[in-house]
């Protein structure tokens, strides 16, 4: 397990009113300090900054972890690395609570969450846009107030609480293209998901919601319950069955599953691939185990099947998730809640692994 340590710093209050005024104030912010060859969590107090004329200042309210962030702060990120004294975490919500004068698509006290790519607004990707994720730069949300393009925000749904909305712009933009952008997801539908973190507990929500019949896997009964009750039509607990593909076919009567996010990398594509049915699409999207550096080219054609590789996605995608949410009700499951001051602990607990769904910052 990382080691995560503080610098402990004196903190003065915020004062909004003073902030909306154009007075100069102080905020709590969390940067990543180099420490040798890696890094810490630093809690620092950092001045305000006022949106220029095309910006919104944000309240952030809530941020949320992913397997990223873990990397980032182990100094092992590859995609643009970690900049020394930046701001952490790439998911976060909160109400916008001062906007530029050529600003139009937000007004104060909007609820708002930032795009995980500031500069990926629709259509295909390019390498500037790519360049703009949040996190381990100055995008970064673990910060009490962030200022923005007002082009890299959405507004969040109505039904969902800021701690909800927070775990949306990685994780929940990655399930939702994944399953409809690039497997375009079918009532029906077989969906493999593989362990209970963010992207696989998404899946498995928003499977269930479109009719299909999502298909778990976890190492804890515990959790394979709880997945149950969110939907899942089989479950099967890969640590007291090592072969676990072999159960998952059985699982779709021999055919093979339609879909996978496939998370796990290294050591689970393989098996994934072996549960794969023909026609199928598998979405590689990360590397619990180490990222998989060869794809086997002539099992995809033997299925007839597709792979895609995720990288989060666009403005475009977030909001058609969002209105995806808003239709069928559906609330993010947070596991664990922690307070700004503790942030360290809500590293550590991703770290472990011992959660369901996602973990929450609250500022």
């Amino acid at each position: 397990m990382h080691r995560f340590l503080i610098r402990s710093i004196a903190i003065t209050g915020l004062a909004l009113a003073c902030f909306a005024a154009g007075a100069a104030e102080t905020i709590r912010q969390w940067q990543f300090a180099p420490k040798g060859e890696t890094l810490e969590l630093a809690l620092r107090e950092v001045e305000a900054r006022a949106p220029a004329r095309h910006e919104v200042a944000v309240r952030v309210r809530a941020v949320s972890l992913n397997r990223r962030d873990l990397m980032m702060v182990a100094g092992n990120y590859g995609r643009g690395g970690t900049q020394p004294n930046s701001v952490p975490l790439s998911d976060g919500a909160g109400e916008v609570i001062a906007v530029g004068a050529d600003v139009t698509r937000f007004e104060v006290g909007d609820r708002v969450a930032g795009i995980f790519f500031e500069d990926w607004l629709d259509g295909a990707p390019t390498a500037a846009a790519l360049a703009t994720a949040r996190g381990g730069n100055a995008g970064g949300m673990l910060s009490e107030i962030v200022v923005t393009d007002a082009e890299g925000l959405v507004t969040i749904p109505a039904h969902l609480s800021y701690e909800e909305a927070a775990t949306l712009p990685c994780a929940g933009v990655t399930a939702w293209v994944s399953l409809f952008k690039r497997g375009q997801l079918k009532n029906g539908d077989f969906v493999l998901l593989e362990g209970t973190g963010g992207v696989s507990v998404f899946g498995l929500q928003f499977a269930a919601a479109a009719g299909a019949k999502p298909i778990i896997t976890s190492s804890s009964d515990a959790k394979l319950a709880r997945a149950r009750e969110l939907g899942a039509f089989g479950t099967v607990n890969y640590r007291s069955n090592p072969d676990w593909q072999n159960e998952v076919r059985a699982l779709t009567g021999g055919a093979g599953v339609d879909q996978v996010l496939e998370v796990g990398g290294r050591d689970t594509l393989p098996r994934a691939l072996q549960a794969l049915g023909f026609g199928g699409h598998i979405a590689i999207i990360g590397g619990l185990s180490g990222f998989a550096s060869d794809v086997p080219v002539g099992t995809l054609m033997g299925l007839n099947a597709t792979a895609s590789g995720i990288y989060v996605g666009s403005r475009a995608d977030f909001e058609a998730l969002n209105a995806f949410l808003t239709e069928h009700k559906i609330k993010p499951i947070v596991d664990k809640v922690f307070e700004l001051a503790d942030a360290p602990a809500a590293f550590a607990a991703m770290d472990s692994g011992d959660f369901f769904g996602k973990i929450v910052i609250r500022l």
